[in-house]
């Protein structure tokens, strides 16, 4: 598989056979059938961010380690340095959907440029897309068309405020509207919550805590088979807390328990649950329950 790296809106317009962008740090382009035709078997990396929206497509899009039929229509979202690629595209009449890059240098002395990690589904992987509404679809559709509007105007002082405030908008409103697919579907939320759960548990039955340590958000995301962000995002929106704050709990709840069932010192309970450094468990310890391990012990 051939690989293609993307320096520049420049590049992606000469590649994809497009006219010359209108401006060099953000370019808007509608998907047609054969719009991609040449890249298939492409794996893609770049310095831009891209976010697109896929209607009429039959066929499998591949994002990291993942790929996702787009035949219903949704929204993905790249951060620079990150792998996409397209495999067995097949042209469709009613193929439709637009894509927005742009290079950092458009935000980076904007709000946007210092929030932009914030926006946490750019980490998300494709089978994590964001399925949106016709009514959802118009409001997104209005604000591309603001933006396109400012990029075909002649550039003045005003055009990279309105540009950057409109994406601003646009990334505001898919943060809403992942809020309410992580709402409608509660029941799947449990049910992935329900897994996570015992996937703690297990490993802690099994003693791998041992041999490698407190379990990483990314182990369990891997484990549950989504990317980091959109498990913690997912936990966040149904329990209030996010995959790192149930972890250490979930270990907290332990050494608890332990502590007072026991008489290991400190320092053997604090191994025995996966840390390197008793001092680092006592410090979370105390962060949680507002007491060392040793106070715990005396008052309970």
């Amino acid at each position: 598989m051939d690989f293609i790296h993307f320096n520049s809106i420049s590049e992606v317009h000469r590649v994809m056979g497009f006219e010359k962008p209108q401006h060099p740090l953000i370019s808007i382009f509608q998907h047609k059938p054969g719009y991609a035709q040449g890249m298939e078997d492409m794996r893609i990396t770049s310095s831009l961010y891209f976010i697109a929206l896929k209607e009429g497509f039959r066929g499998s899009f591949a994002y990291g380690r993942n790929s996702y039929d787009f035949e219903e229509g949704s929204m993905i979202f790249m951060a620079p340095g990150q792998v996409m690629g397209s495999k067995e595209v097949e042209e469709e009449s009613d193929a439709r959907g637009w894509s927005l890059l742009f290079h950092p240098d458009l935000i980076r002395k904007s709000e946007l440029g210092k929030t932009i990690d914030s926006y946490s589904f750019f980490d998300y992987e494709v089978n994590e897309a964001l399925h949106i509404s016709d009514k959802e679809k118009k409001v997104l559709n209005d604000l591309l068309e603001k933006i396109q509007e400012e990029i075909a105007s002649n550039i003045d002082k005003h055009s990279q405020k309105l540009i950057v405030t409109n994406v601003q908008l646009l990334l505001d409103y898919c943060t809403r509207y992942y809020d309410r697919q992580f709402y409608t579907r509660s029941n799947l939320n449990q049910d992935v919550f329900s897994r996570f759960e015992h996937l703690l548990k297990e490993y802690f039955r099994s003693e791998k805590q041992l041999a490698t340590g407190i379990p990483s958000v990314r182990f369990c995301s891997e484990k549950l088979n989504m990317s980091a962000n959109y498990l913690s995002d997912l936990l966040k929106k149904e329990t209030g807390r996010n995959a790192q704050d149930h972890i250490h709990s979930f270990v907290i709840d332990k050494a608890k328990t332990l502590l007072l069932n026991s008489n290991e010192p400190v320092s053997q309970v604090a191994f025995g649950l996966g840390f390197e450094y008793s001092q680092h468990f006592s410090k979370m310890f105390k962060a949680k329950t507002g007491m060392s391990p040793r106070e715990y012990r005396s008052v309970n």
